[in-house]
């Protein structure tokens, strides 16, 4: 039987530095600056985020984001907005019925994370 020795590089050096050089801006990510200087990600804006690029493109979210972000600055704030409003902001995305699944109370993800949280997300929009 003959004896294999696998050399390991770390892989990841390169590519965070790579990363580092040539990241995109967008409005939930925080940068590598931002990281070395300890700030967390936003859970609730990579939520959005997920949720909204599912349906369309990153330039059609990173133009849409803020203003939802901006009527809807926390998870609370998402799942107490009345219905109509959430369906007619998420219509300007093209977004289907996710905006009210997000929303909805009882069924809805906003509804549910706060339910299973304690009424609170840890982490999130706290870096508004």
């Amino acid at each position: 039987m003959t004896s294999v020795t696998i050399q390991k590089k770390p892989a990841a050096a390169p590519l965070l530095a790579w990363y580092d050089r040539h990241h995109r801006d967008l409005p939930w990510r925080i940068s590598p600056a931002m990281a070395a200087r300890g700030v967390t990600p936003d859970p609730y804006h990579i939520w959005l985020s997920e949720v909204m690029l599912q349906q369309t493109t990153v330039a059609a979210v990173k133009a849409y984001f803020a203003k939802f972000v901006g009527l809807w600055p926390t998870v609370a704030d998402l799942a107490a907005a009345p219905s109509e409003d959430v369906m007619v902001a998420g219509g300007l995305l093209r977004a289907g019925p996710q905006p009210e699944e997000m929303r909805r109370g009882g069924g809805g993800c906003a509804w549910r994370t706060l339910s299973r949280h304690g009424r609170r997300l840890e982490g999130a929009s706290r870096h508004r």
